[in-house]
């Protein structure tokens, strides 16, 4: 079963000032768009055009270019677009808060680890929070579209909050300021949903 391109749960514009409409626009219907329609293309008549995107990741040969790169591609996308809302920002609770200040010690420390890993990862790539069995939390960073999943990456474990630092996610209002859309980031940052995510990661 071929894989489709999600419906975005807000509209293009719903996310200004923090992030662009069109940049929206393009991120999500050509970049995104790109990334589907290739990964498609890359799992057409294998016995991995059955399976799902994340078994698809962990089971994956690094040396598929096409596969790591647009299955990559089309998963981070999916979690990036859930993990945002126009409605968000603000701080985590439950079990998410509680994880947090017991592995990074308060919020605003896991917010100077997280910006730090996006801020450092030099070219384009991702930052990521991961939860691992029994809710230990990891930040990490990979680049281009791998991801934790991908056998070797880096932190392993389940992402649940991730931020893409390539140029086209920014650059037309942020141009190279990087920080600045990192900053703006977590005023978008669906903490609900990361929530979720972590506790079904456990």
């Amino acid at each position: 079963m071929a894989f489709e391109l999600p419906q975005l749960p807000y509209a293009y514009d719903a996310l200004t000032p923090h992030i662009d409409t069109k940049t929206m626009e393009i991120h999500h219907g050509k970049h995104h768009g790109g990334y589907t329609t290739k990964l498609n293309m890359a799992i057409e008549g294998s016995e991995m055009a059955s399976n799902s995107i994340e078994n698809i990741l962990k089971k994956m040969d690094m040396n598929n270019s096409a596969l790591r790169n647009n299955g990559g591609g089309y998963f981070n996308h999916c979690l990036f677009w859930e993990i945002m809302s126009p409605d968000g920002g603000g701080n985590p609770l439950g079990t998410l808060a509680e994880a947090i200040d017991s592995t990074f010690g308060s919020f605003d420390s896991f917010k100077e680890t997280f910006s730090n890993a996006a801020a450092t990862r030099f070219g384009s790539g991702w930052a990521w929070l991961c939860a691992h069995e029994g809710g230990k939390l990891e930040v990490c960073s990979s680049a281009n579209q791998d991801n934790p999943l991908m056998p070797g990456i880096g932190c392993g474990g389940s992402p649940i909050l991730g931020i893409d630092v390539w140029e086209h996610a920014y650059y037309l209002n942020y141009q190279n300021r990087r920080p600045d859309y990192i900053s703006a980031f977590f005023n978008l940052v669906n903490w609900e949903r990361v929530g979720e995510l972590f506790d079904q990661s456990k």
